[in-house]
């Protein structure tokens, strides 16, 4: 019985207000048959009250049928207009209302779908970006190894041809040892530019360990600029007098030392100043080694850290790829590192954060 009576449907709420209007009609014009009024002031007054009755039904029309009605189309509007920012305000238990909640969660999917196709057109853009990325560093490769193996080609073929036609011993072992060394710069460049392939794709891990980068610094340098017999710079440096700690990959900040003072080396003029400094600063340590020669260009300071980037007047035995590995090994940090030219030289420079050692 309840269930009978309920509002629960459009229907019920139409039926409800058509019978209780024309109930209503029946009665007041009874009601006003039987006034102690002159008929046609009885008459009037059935008029307004049959005036009044008709807006009442009206406005409960409206609000059970119209209302629901334009704020669903509004809102259907607005979603054909993929705008889901409005949901439709509609709370009533009738078929309009569940209308609006499935219309709302319709709006909602869409959104999520939408979302979800956003983002996955991002991904597919980026995956198309890096695979024109991929080609063009393939081809760039490709031009480089081309360029970089003909002159040592080259040279390998020149002097076999000449072993065939050389009768002198001394010769032969010359042209050999030549022929050897270029076979082995054409291995080490083919080795140092598959390592910084492996970086660039993150096939390589870091593995990060805690040591001292003051007595680091010293070996690693030491090895490189100290007890040189045809040296023909000076040396200058500046290291903290006690233990700093750091966090970070030994191995492959080894590269990075040896790169850049491998770089500087190669760029000093001859018996000019080679300055190493390492000074802790706010938490960090900045490494720098600097070279006194010739300033490098502005237009080309970004490009010294491309693959097979060289100098005007660089040595052809560097492979060009040096100052890549440093600055993708650092990259992968997150550590700042730069270059710049100073007024008698130039300075390669890097920080790293300092840590609390921990004792196991």
């Amino acid at each position: 019985m309840k269930e009978y009576f309920s509002l629960h449907t459009v229907r019920k709420k139409i039926v409800v207000v058509s019978k209780t209007a024309g109930f209503l009609l029946i009665v007041s014009y009874i009601a006003a048959a039987r006034l102690p009024f002159p008929q046609d002031i009885s008459f009037l007054l059935w008029t307004a009250f049959i005036i009044i009755l008709i807006c009442l039904v009206d406005y409960l029309l409206g609000r059970f049928i119209s209302d629901p009605i334009c704020e669903l189309c509004e809102t259907a509007h607005r979603i054909a207009q993929l705008d889901f920012s409005a949901s439709c305000r509609i709370s009533s238990k009738d078929e309009f209302g569940e209308l609006a909640e499935n219309l709302n969660k319709m709006s909602r999917d869409l959104q999520l779908t939408l979302e979800k196709l956003e983002r996955a057109n991002i991904q597919l853009e980026k995956d198309v970006q890096q695979e024109r990325t991929l080609l063009k560093e393939r081809k760039e490769l490709t031009d480089h190894l081309s360029h970089e193996m003909k002159t040592p080609l080259g040279i390998i073929r020149a002097y076999a041809e000449g072993i065939q036609d050389e009768i002198h011993q001394e010769k032969t072992q010359h042209y050999s040892e030549i022929i050897i060394s270029e076979t082995e710069r054409m291995s080490s460049l083919i080795t140092t530019l598959l390592d910084l392939s492996a970086l660039e794709n993150g096939a390589v891990l870091l593995v990060p360990e805690q040591f001292d980068f003051v007595e680091f610094v010293e070996t690693t340098a030491g090895r490189l600029l100290v007890d040189i017999p045809d040296a023909d710079f000076e040396l200058e440096y500046e290291l903290p007098e006690h233990k700093v700690f750091v966090h970070t990959d030994k191995l492959r900040m080894e590269q990075v030392v040896n790169n850049l003072i491998v770089n500087a080396k190669k760029n000093v003029f001859p018996n000019g100043i080679l300055r190493l400094t390492l000074a802790q600063q706010d938490g960090k340590l900045y490494f720098s080694i600097f070279n006194q020669g010739a300033p490098i260009p502005e237009e080309k300071l970004s490009k010294i850290w491309e693959k097979f980037y060289r100098g005007e007047n660089a040595d052809y035995s560097g492979s060009g790829l040096g100052l890549s590995i440093a600055a993708q090994i650092l990259s992968m940090q997150n550590l700042e590192y730069g270059v710049e030219n100073l007024p008698d030289g130039v300075s390669f420079f890097f920080s790293i954060p300092v840590i609390k050692p921990v004792t196991k």
